[in-house]
């Protein structure tokens, strides 16, 4: 692959509006089109499919869908079936979420998140790379061989050391989200090697979710961000990460100019030019961007942030 692919965050309220955002970013020249599985959101892997027929270059990512209301082998049974739709196209990211989603949404139990990850990988793994498993975990099981091999990739969430390791063991690819760029390069990088070191094999991508905007009006863009974003310091996992990153104030319940000016990659096209052309010298291996609504006509500001990060992704 190229020096740093580009993908894009797609986010609509229904399966039409979501592929329309697909075959947009295909048009664009984007190189992967993400999806999230929140909470009464659509189905990623049946948007894909509609979306499969006429975007027909552009990779279809996941990040996430969350692990536990769903069996690992349903999983593969739906990454199996995109598959064979849009054959090696799928980057499957999967993850365990947090408790206020798993528990306030689902009704289920929330408890311990890594080791039922690293369970939940590693039948998806099996299934997905020889077609059957037999594996008795302490938390999930799993007897089965249907399918065969399939081209899919398989990535996980990570925000804190210990899962970054796990994904430098287990998957063919770390997402992150809400990290400062010195985070990833001083913690997350080492931790996603560590893990590779210990299973015997190369180094994982490091994908990094972050958001962009092509907008120099900096209170605009720190306003904005405070909207979409200010919730998360107040997530335990996250207001830890951020601190332990240099925000101290990720403590408390404000999200700061300076963790909006950490956070966001925004400015004129040079200036938003440069730092995602810088991030390789951060350990980051792939950008996810999610766009950032600014200013009182948000949607043309978006346009031509994906216009714009189109033109980078088709740089030699």
């Amino acid at each position: 692959m190229k020096e740093l692919p580009i993908g894009v965050h797609v986010f609509a309220g229904d399966t039409p509006g979501l592929a329309a955002g697909i075959v947009a970013a295909d048009g664009a020249g984007l190189d992967v089109a993400w999806v999230t599985l929140g909470p009464n959101a659509p189905d990623p892997f049946v948007v894909y499919t509609q979306a499969a027929a006429q975007a027909q270059r552009i990779q279809f990512g996941t990040s996430i869908v969350t692990t536990f209301p769903r069996h690992p082998l349903a999983m593969a049974q739906s990454a199996m079936a995109l598959d064979q739709v849009a054959p090696g196209r799928l980057r499957l990211g999967v993850g365990p979420s947090h408790k206020p989603l798993v528990e306030g949404f689902y009704g289920i139990p929330f408890e311990r998140p890594l080791a039922h990850l690293r369970e939940y990988l590693t039948i998806l793994n099996a299934i997905l790379k020889e077609g059957t498993v037999s594996f008795q975990g302490e938390l999930l099981q799993a007897e089965a061989s249907f399918g065969g091999p399939t081209q899919v990739s398989v990535l996980a969430s990570a925000l804190r050391p210990k899962a970054f390791r796990l994904c430098g063991e287990l998957t063919e690819g770390a997402i992150s989200w809400m990290c400062p760029l010195p985070y990833i390069r001083d913690v997350a990088g080492p931790a996603l090697e560590e893990g590779a070191r210990i299973a015997g094999r190369p180094k994982p991508a490091m994908i990094v979710h972050a958001p962009v905007v092509l907008s120099e009006d900096a209170e605009a863009v720190r306003a904005a961000a405070k909207r979409q974003f200010g919730f998360y310091q107040r997530m335990p996992y996250y207001s830890q990460m951020l601190q332990e990153a240099g925000y101290p104030e990720a403590a408390g319940e404000e999200f700061s100019d300076a963790m909006s000016d950490g956070l966001v990659i925004s400015g004129s096209e040079a200036a938003v030019g440069d730092r995602i052309r810088a991030l390789p010298q951060y350990g980051v291996d792939e950008l996810l961007a999610t766009i950032v609504l600014v200013g009182d006509t948000p949607q043309a500001t978006a346009d031509r942030t994906l216009a714009f990060l189109g033109e980078l992704a088709r740089e030699a």
